[in-house]
Parts: C-alpha cells; structure tokens; sequence
C-alpha cells in the first residue's frame, strides 16, 4: 500500500488524480455534511476539484490545500443551498401570481400590467452593469458571490453594482412606496 502524500503539504499537487487522492475523502466528508445528499455531495464534490484544477487560485504560501479545498466546499455549498432556497422563493413566487387565491378584477390586472411596464421601464433606465446584476439577483435567484462567478467580476464590485442599481431604481420608482 503506498504511503498517501501528507495533507498539511503547502505544495500544489502535479495532477488532480494525486490531489484527488489525497483529499476527496474529506472533502467529500464535508460535502455530504452541508448539502444532506449523497448525490449533491458527490456533484459538489466534482466541483470542488474541477473548479480548484481549472482557476488555480490556490496560492501555496497561504496555507494547505486541503485547507482551501474544505474552504471552497463551504463556500460552494452555501451558494448552492442558497440558489436553491431562491428558486423555491421565486417558484412561490410565480405559483400566486399564476394560481392566486382570490381572481382578481379588471380594475386590479390594469393595476398590474402598469406597475409591472413602470418596472421595466425604470430597469431600462438604469445602466446595463447594474441593470444585468440586479436580473442575475431577482430573476434568476444567484447570489452575489454566484454573480461575481458568472460574470468573472470581484464580489465587491457585484455588491457596488447592486446597491447602486437599487437606489436608481428606488429613485426612479419613488411614487411607488405606500405610505402608512
């Protein structure tokens, strides 16, 4: 049996099947922890490596690999339980405006169909950057972090975009708010 290389080793490893070897049982430990499916664990698991082979972000004088292995994990495993805890909001979401409890009158779809141009038309008006962050949030259910990956921008400037597209918007839709 051959001696497995030690987990504290700071050095990248030559390939993913060493890496794999090394560290895909805790990994995978962890993974099953967080997601509470054998499957989601194994598909994140495959992530983890994948996404650690094809950045190579990892920086060795940081600390262990394993160490940011278990760290990228978490971190995709919290993005994951987060998009889906979105989708289920936005299927809630579509399930009452599609099937609402009560049928609403004439008086009340115009009602809807205006705000719901004032929307757009305000999303229109708010520059592209901010406008394709703040979809990519409420549309789609991705979180900031998830935004930053799509669109290869840091998080801070994802965070940027958004509180600055949702002060537009608010600007532009003030009107709007109720008054109580």
């Amino acid at each position: 049996m051959a001696a497995e290389p030690p987990l504290a080793d700071a050095q990248p490893f030559d390939n993913l099947e060493a890496l794999y070897e090394a560290c895909g049982a805790p990994v995978h430990r962890l993974a099953l922890r967080l997601c509470r499916s054998r499957q989601e664990a194994e598909d994140l698991t495959h992530d983890v490596f994948l996404r650690y082979w094809q950045q190579g972000r990892y920086e060795p004088s940081r600390g262990p690999v394993l160490a940011y292995l278990l760290l990228l994990t978490r971190s995709m495993a919290i993005n994951r339980l987060q998009q889906r805890r979105n989708r289920w909001q936005l299927v809630q979401r579509w399930s009452h405006q599609l099937f609402p409890a009560a049928v609403p009158g004439p008086h009340d779809s115009v009602e809807q169909e205006d705000l719901a141009e004032r929307v757009r038309s305000a999303l229109a008006a708010i520059p592209a950057s901010q406008r394709q962050v703040l979809e990519l949030a409420y549309y789609e259910g991705l979180s900031q972090a998830a935004i930053g990956e799509w669109l290869q921008l840091p998080l801070g400037t994802v965070k940027t975009r958004s509180r600055q597209g949702l002060i537009r918007l608010r600007e532009l839709l003030f009107d709007l708010r109720s008054t109580p």
